[in-house]
């Protein structure tokens, strides 16, 4: 009997909580909703001709985005207006083309929204001039049924999408929400360095900021490389990613010429002040011949890890049944973006060869070590 009064008194403890949650929840919603009206409502009353003499503005103090409307309806405008301010957007209209480029250059929007049939300057210029003076800045098309089309054709000028009136406020919000995830989506692959699958002889060129995989080479998941030769034996050495990410090589040990190595076994390992970082071995094979080059300059694997700083041959054992375990071209490009995410959450690359990571750290979440047995 006692464990179950516990119980019950648990569970309504629980139901409780979250009826507490729910209200809160409820409460914060209506609290935001009275301040954005509010904001919408002091916003009204002012005075902003000297900026556009058709401009109205409701701006709020932690707004999700901030939004430029143009149409030369202003029932259009004000239905905007209210839509988006009350769900959370800073949002300036105009009733024409000109002004809406003259606020573009002098102002930071994230979105601008433009009627596509106005008098004097329509909504295909307008998309035009703020893709010309703003790149950075998305552009959407409002559109009747009749003109769908040459909305369509806007997105050749460099509209991110468009939507059709009349719309309902759930439609406008909607649509100005996947605008938003579009654009935040856009903004960071912007930030993230390029990956490129490039000829083997610019492959060491490639710059700080870019990263390159060379066509025809194979990657593992713990960044080595491996690349079949004409003879049929492989090569083998660091990817461009693990060098960035290391920085600067003190010394390496090769493996022993004629060992038989197994795939995702260590295969050789890269020194620096006292701390050592191994790489598994790409595939399965017996080592018939190693980089003794790599022994009195080290730092040629870092200087150049697809040419002069390779690492080993192999006589692979089983090739045609290993290498479907390795990427190459096109999905080393997209796993390389995750990579370099990743990267960034944990520290970044190195900085003029300085490592920003710590090595231990950079060989378990990326190179996969295992200890030696």
């Amino acid at each position: 009997m006692t464990v179950l009064i516990v119980l019950l008194m648990f569970a309504g403890f629980v139901v409780l909580d979250l009826i507490v949650r729910a209200a809160t929840h409820r409460l914060e919603i209506r609290r935001q909703m009275r301040e954005r009206a509010a904001a919408l409502d002091t916003a009204l009353r002012l005075d902003f001709t000297h900026e556009a003499p058709s401009l109205k503005r409701a701006e709020l103090p932690s707004a999700k985005a901030r939004i430029l409307a143009v149409d030369d309806e202003p029932v259009v405008l004000d239905a905007l207006r209210k839509i988006l301010t009350l769900d959370g957007y800073s949002v300036d209209t105009v009733e024409n083309g000109p002004e809406a480029l003259g606020l573009v250059q002098r102002n930071d929007y994230d979105l601008v929204f433009t009627d596509l049939k106005m008098p004097g300057m329509n909504g295909v210029e307008v998309v035009k001039g703020v893709k010309h003076l703003r790149p950075d800045v998305d552009v959407a098309v409002i559109t009747g049924y009749a003109t769908i089309d040459s909305a369509v054709e806007t997105m050749r000028d460099g509209a991110a999408d468009y939507v059709q009136k009349p719309f309902t406020p759930a439609e406008m919000t909607a649509f100005a929400r996947q605008l938003l995830v579009k654009r935040q989506a856009r903004l960071e692959a912007q930030r993230l360095p390029p990956v490129r699958v490039v000829a083997l002889a610019l492959a060491d060129t490639a710059p700080a900021n870019a990263f390159c995989v060379p066509g025809g080479a194979f990657l593992s998941d713990g960044h080595a490389w491996a690349r079949i030769e004409s003879w049929g034996h492989v090569r083998v050495g660091l990817d461009d990613f693990a060098r960035k990410a290391l920085g600067r090589i003190e010394r390496v040990d090769l493996p022993a010429k004629g060992t038989t190595v197994r795939r995702g076994e260590p295969i050789f390992t890269l020194h620096r002040g006292g701390i050592a970082v191994r790489f598994l071995a790409p595939l399965s094979g017996r080592v018939e011949a190693v980089n003794g080059e790599l022994v009195k300059h080290p730092d040629r694997i870092w200087q150049s890890p697809y040419d002069g700083g390779w690492v080993c041959l192999v006589d692979a054992d089983d090739l045609a049944a290993e290498l479907v375990s390795l990427r190459i071209g096109k999905p080393v490009v997209d796993w390389y973006q995750t990579e370099i995410t990743r990267l960034r959450q944990v520290g970044g690359p190195a900085d003029d060869g300085a490592p920003q990571v710590d090595w231990s750290t950079l060989e378990k979440e990326f190179f996969a070590a295992r200890p030696a047995a």
